[in-house]
């Protein structure tokens, strides 16, 4: 762990950062439940300003100041979920793209929209409400992400059939393929060498990397029992400096790190199958990020 990470404390409506010694070093509890209830994915700003916040739940997105602790932009109106303007039905994850604008997943709108923030205008549109099938970008199957890439390039998870589809900015399908042997992919990331690699949100869990063009798994991790066993996780991403794979293993209250080399756990926040608030513990944690931008330690050079 050579970076903390801020982690989505769902049902302790709180961001929470831990060190990799697992000191709390900032925390932001809900200001309010009526709007800011069940965080489920957090992500950075890329500058690392801000912490764009999903809430399915709640039908609404956010922003959040990191530097201030405040809530300073929403989308989406709490409680209410719909199709019409300015609603959303079921967001799964928000990222804060380069040129300042929002993408989400509105699952069960079954569409991903580009929001501008300073007018909450919809500036792009892909997949239309009641028309749940795999034909991107036009429709799509009950999207469960929008992952940004470094080339401007999205990647979008579709939970049902498991397709993964690589989108441009300007609507262009670059490849589109089923996640081999994932029966609920949740939100699908890309690896540092052009793969992929996305959570099997079932039980046993599984996590699967595999290369878009040849469909074939270059890595793999699932237990069956036992306390390496995952339940229902819900991301998984490369572990920024390292060769290890850090997932939010929902349901069994925790967040771990993986050896990819031995597959044994080496790094755990959560206590295995307790819910808790206290110090060391988390209740349905479903998203993180990793905090590159902050010399969290004094010791050590921020990255950009």
């Amino acid at each position: 762990m050579p970076f903390p990470i801020v982690i989505a404390d769902r049902r302790n409506n709180r961001l929470l950062e831990v060190t990799p010694e697992k000191r709390i070093v900032w925390e932001f509890p809900s200001p309010d439940l009526g709007s800011y209830r069940g965080n489920e994915d957090v992500n950075f700003s890329p500058d690392g300003r801000l912490l764009a916040v999903s809430e399915e739940d709640n039908y609404n997105i956010h922003f959040v100041d990191y530097d201030k602790r405040s809530l300073v932009w929403s989308f989406g109106v709490p409680d209410v979920k719909g199709n019409a303007p300015g609603l959303l039905n079921y967001p799964d994850d928000a990222h804060i793209l380069e040129d300042g604008m929002v993408i989400t997943a509105d699952a069960r709108n079954c569409r991903v929209l580009v929001v501008d923030p300073r007018t909450k205008r919809v500036v792009s549109e892909w997949g239309k409400p009641r028309r749940c099938r795999h034909e991107p970008p036009r429709y799509f199957d009950y999207p469960d992400g929008g992952v940004p890439l470094d080339n401007g390039d999205i990647l979008v998870t579709e939970t049902r059939g498991s397709w993964i589809s690589r989108v441009t900015r300007a609507g262009q399908v670059v490849w589109s393929v089923v996640a081999p042997g994932v029966s609920h992919p949740s939100d699908a990331f890309p690896t540092g060498d052009g793969q992929v690699i996305v959570a099997d949100s079932s039980k046993p869990g599984r996590v699967v990397i595999f290369d878009p063009t040849s469909q074939r798994v270059t890595w793999d991790y699932e237990a069956k029992a036992g306390d390496k066993m995952l339940d229902h996780p819900s991301l998984a991403r490369e572990l920024t400096g390292t060769d290890d794979i850090i997932v939010a293993d929902t349901r069994r209250e925790r967040v771990v790190v993986i050896d990819r080399r031995s597959k044994d756990i080496i790094w755990q926040y959560g206590v295995t199958d307790q819910k808790g608030h206290a110090p060391g513990y988390l209740n349905y944690p479903e998203g993180f990020d990793i905090d590159v931008f902050r010399d969290w330690e004094g010791s050590r050079t921020a990255k950009p």
